[in-house]
């Protein structure tokens, strides 16, 4: 773990509950002297302590070691609101619906802004009987391809994996479809909306 909680952390938290050392150690049945080392950066808290503190300033375990709370704007649990990071090493998919802390390879992994499809990554998108045929104009080569095409509704996610020299394609239940969004390895994520293409004659 190239993360752990920081003094800075712990005294913003304890002086946001207004708790002082003392009573925080109290709770934690440690000496006012070892929090005072751990706000100071001489020492850190054991590992069997990171609930006990995250519970005492009313904090997730993830937040106390990210220093950013989260809050839960969500609650309505609306997949069009669906966010994805990607880790450059693997290229592991981590797919939220709000805010979160994500780590994978030891990295802390911020979502991707989607940007509109471009000339060098277009998608087209035909109707075929109940599904949508969607594909990418790319070359698919071992270093440069899509990783993934991911089609959007307010109730589901649908989610298609793809690899190099594979074809850039995917069908998806049509409904409730509203965006499609798809990642190019060194270009990021784009995005279009669920409709047909004119030549299909559809809306």
């Amino acid at each position: 773990m190239n993360r752990y909680i920081t003094g800075a952390a712990i005294r913003e938290l304890r002086l946001q509950k207004n708790m002082t050392q003392l009573q925080l150690a109290e709770l934690l049945s440690v000496s006012d002297k070892t929090v005072s080392k751990w706000e100071t950066g001489k020492g850190y808290p054991d590992i069997t302590l990171l609930e006990p503190i995250a519970k005492a300033f009313g904090v997730s375990v993830t937040e106390l070691i990210s220093g950013t709370r989260i809050s839960n704007r969500n609650v309505s649990a609306n997949m069009m609101r669906s966010l994805f990071c990607v880790c450059p090493v693997c290229g592991n998919v981590i797919h939220t619906m709000g805010e979160a802390v994500v780590q994978c390879h030891g990295i802390q992994l911020r979502p991707a802004e989607p940007e509109p499809a471009d000339e060098r990554h277009m998608m087209s998108v035909e109707q075929i009987e109940d599904e949508y045929y969607v594909r990418v104009s790319h070359d698919m080569t071992k270093s440069h391809y899509i990783s993934f095409i991911a089609a959007l509704s307010p109730d589901r996610m649908q989610l298609v994996r793809l690899y190099p020299e594979g074809n850039a394609e995917a069908r998806f239940g049509m409904r409730g479809v509203q965006k499609f969004l798809f990642w190019c390895n060194r270009d990021g994520l784009f995005q279009r909306e669920a409709h047909c293409d004119e030549k299909d004659g559809l809306p």
